[in-house]
């Protein structure tokens, strides 16, 4: 074995992955190339000879198998049913504020825009006051609440919609890169997406600076105490 030093007689030090990996042959390029594969026909004629045959045959190449399962093996079955938009809960209108329950921000109290075409909502801190942006959620992650904030006077732009979340894909690395530490600067925010946010938020909070003490509900997170009986809150 190369490379491995023995501990006894036809045993290595080394197994044959790890020799394989110190000889570094997989890193070598690979100048062969594959002989073209010639499809066999399905079918061969052949000539069956003797007395009573003296004529021709068409026979299959590949053999049929002696063997079949024992148990039918059933094949999923192909759903043509396209998935709808969530509704709604009655509970959740424009400006209820909720909170939310998992994630970075989970304890965060937002205020809900609108529903979007995907059927997760559209929410905001506003994030000059507890440092949540616009993101999506599902509504299976947050609580409901009673609060509500005048949103009348808010547009959100058309821009902002599922597309706008989608991250774009950062050009890998070599691996040479990799080691001396390229791609690891970190993009800057887009000014399309501060100004974006800045506009929204803006009429957020004149509307909430409008009633006493709502930013300071904002601000503040929630969570769970000790003898607290959750099925008996009332948000």
């Amino acid at each position: 074995m190369a490379r491995s030093a023995p501990i006894s007689r036809n045993v290595g030090r080394l197994s044959r992955s790890q020799v394989a990996a110190k000889r570094g042959l997989y890193k070598g390029k690979k100048t062969a190339t594959a002989p073209a594969k010639t499809e066999a026909p399905a079918t061969v004629e052949k000539t069956v000879g003797g007395k009573a045959n003296g004529g021709k045959r068409t026979i299959p190449t590949a053999k049929a198998s002696k063997y079949y399962p024992t148990e039918d093996v059933r094949k999923p079955k192909v759903s043509r049913k396209a998935a709808g938009k969530a509704k709604l809960r009655a509970s959740i209108t424009p400006g209820t504020v909720l909170i939310l329950l998992a994630g970075r921000f989970a304890g965060r109290r937002v205020v809900f825009l609108k529903q979007l075409d995907s059927g997760l909502l559209l929410v905001t801190g506003p994030y000059k006051l507890n440092g949540v942006p616009l993101r999506r959620v599902s509504q299976a992650y947050v609580i409901a609440t009673s609060t509500k904030v005048d949103v009348a006077g808010v547009k959100v732009p058309e821009s902002v919609n599922d597309a706008y979340f989608v991250k774009a894909k950062a050009a890998k690395a070599s691996k040479e890169g990799e080691f001396f530490g390229e791609g690891e600067q970190k993009k800057a925010f887009p000014e399309e997406k501060k100004s974006e946010q800045k506009s929204v938020d803006a009429a957020i909070l004149t509307a909430v600076k409008a009633v006493p003490n709502l930013a300071k509900y904002l601000k503040a997170s929630w969570g769970l105490s000790k003898g607290d009986r959750f099925h008996e809150l009332k948000f």
